[in-house]
This record gives C-alpha cells, sequence and structure tokens, in this order.
C-alpha cells in the first residue's frame, strides 16, 4: 500500500483529475493528500475528496510562492476552514516564501518577508487550535523560522514536504518528531539522497507534489501518484532495507499522520 503525502491535484486539468486519480487508486495508491494553493483551490480539492471518501485528504491553505493574503482574506479563508471542522482536513500547503525571496534578492529588488511570517503564523495558530496536521513549504533557513512557530504553538503533527536544509534544522524536526517527504528527485538529487539515508525511517514520507515534473529516470513523463513507489523503493535501497518492509512502514507513517 501506497500514499502520496503531497499533490496538488487541482494542477492537473479538469477533465484529468478524476481519472487521475482512479488510476492511481488501480495502481496500488491508498491515498493521496491533496494540498491547496488558495481559497478556489480549497474548494476544489474539497469536492474531490468528496467524491473520492476516505481515499483523498485535503489540505487547505495558501501556498507562500505567491503574495501573501491581506488581512481580510486571510480571516475569511481561516473562517472558511474552522467552519469544515466537522471533516476530515489537514492545513496546507503553508510555509514561507524562500524561492522567491531569493529571487528578489538576487535582482537586488527589496522584499518584505514580515506579512509572510504573520501569514504563517496564522495558518501554525490554527492547526493548533483545530489539532490537525500541518504540511509545510519551509526549506534552508527558513524552516528554522517555521519550526520557531510551531515550537511556540506547540504543533505536533509538522510534515515538511520536499524539505532541504541544514544539520540543525534537521536535529530540531527530528526532536519534535517532525516528519519529512521525499520525492521522485531522491533517484538522481545527492542532497535528497543523503536526506533519505538519514532521516529516521519512523518519520519520513513519500510525494509526488504533481504535476510538477522531475529529471533523470522520470524526464519527459507526466508526474503521476504512482510514481511513489519509485521513491519507496529508493528508500529501501539506500537504506538496506527489504523493498516490502520500507512500503509497509512509509505507508503506515503517513496513514497515521494525516488520517488517523
Amino acid at each position: 500500500m501506497l500514499y502520496d503525502a503531497h499533490l496538488h491535484a487541482d494542477g492537473y486539468p479538469a477533465e484529468r483529475r478524476d481519472e487521475l486519480l482512479r488510476q492511481a487508486f488501480d495502481a496500488g495508491v491508498a491515498g493521496v493528500v491533496a494540498v491547496s494553493m488558495g481559497a478556489a483551490s480549497c474548494e476544489t480539492n474539497r469536492l474531490l475528496a468528496q467524491r473520492h471518501p476516505g481515499r483523498v485528504m485535503p489540505a487547505y491553505g495558501h501556498h507562500p510562492e505567491q503574495p501573501a493574503l491581506g488581512e481580510e482574506e486571510l480571516s475569511r479563508l481561516c473562517a472558511w476552514i474552522r467552519d469544515r471542522a466537522g471533516e476530515p482536513f489537514a492545513i496546507g500547503e503553508v510555509g514561507l516564501p524562500y524561492y522567491t525571496r531569493k529571487e528578489a534578492e538576487a535582482k537586488g529588488e527589496p522584499f518584505d518577508e514580515a506579512p509572510y511570517v504573520r501569514q504563517l503564523e496564522r495558518f501554525v495558530a490554527l492547526a493548533a487550535e483545530l489539532g490537525r496536521p500541518i504540511a509545510l513549504h519551509a526549506v534552508y533557513e527558513d524552516a528554522d523560522k517555521a519550526l520557531d512557530l510551531l515550537e511556540r504553538y506547540r504543533v505536533r503533527k509538522a510534515h515538511f514536504h520536499w524539505f532541504k536544509g541544514g544539520e540543525s534544522a534537521v536535529r530540531r524536526m527530528i526532536r519534535s518528531g517532525y516528519f519529512v517527504s521525499l520525492t521522485p528527485d531522491v533517484l538522481y538529487e545527492p542532497e535528497i539522497r543523503e536526506l533519505a539515508a538519514a532521516y529516521p525511517l519512523e518519520l519520513l514520507m513519500a510525494e509526488t507534489d504533481g504535476p510538477w515534473p522531475f529529471e533523470g529516470p522520470f524526464a519527459g513523463r507526466t508526474t503521476e501518484p504512482s510514481m511513489v513507489g519509485d521513491v519507496v523503493r529508493e528508500i529501501a535501497s539506500l537504506r538496506g532495507l527489504d523493498v516490502r518492509e520500507a512500503e509497509r512502514t512509509i505507508a503506515a507513517n503517513t496513514r497515521r499522520f494525516y488520517w488517523e
């Protein structure tokens, strides 16, 4: 049994989404976590979850690599999420704009990170209030900023998707029992391969971040949830584990984190 712990299901053409999910389930994927880009995305993922109950776990939030929400918009989205409290969902994708900030800095342009930090704090506080898992986009030095907020609000279930970062952040994440998920680039990116071999297996998940395209053996292929099978097999190989053992553990991790 496999799970795609981070998928932009609504990033695929509307006419393909249900077919994509059915094909994934037929291929042995037990479930996917459908993360959101913003309010409209949240609505779409909620509908997908209703059409595929128990198989699609929606995550609601506002992706940080786009302009931060104004106070009114942010309050409206948080209220919408809070109104769904009787339904299964996570918070995500939320975090900090590492790549947008670096791009601005490279151009010599000013960049105000404060609105993004305030936005992330609202989502972290909401995850703590509702007792929901949170899916984070927080890499390199941004990971420590996110960890400060998670620790301040005593969030128990935090998932750093496609994580990249330094040893100190990794140690903090492990100490708090926070999860990371690995993408298909674990087959060819040295930095990700090192993380896959070293991070505790009981805190690992697999994801595709689809429809994001990958390189190496995946070049030219449409990213699909079933590619998590390649991720799990590579993790097993890097750690010298039986593939079935790795599949069972990583599936149990994901099910426990998002579905239980």
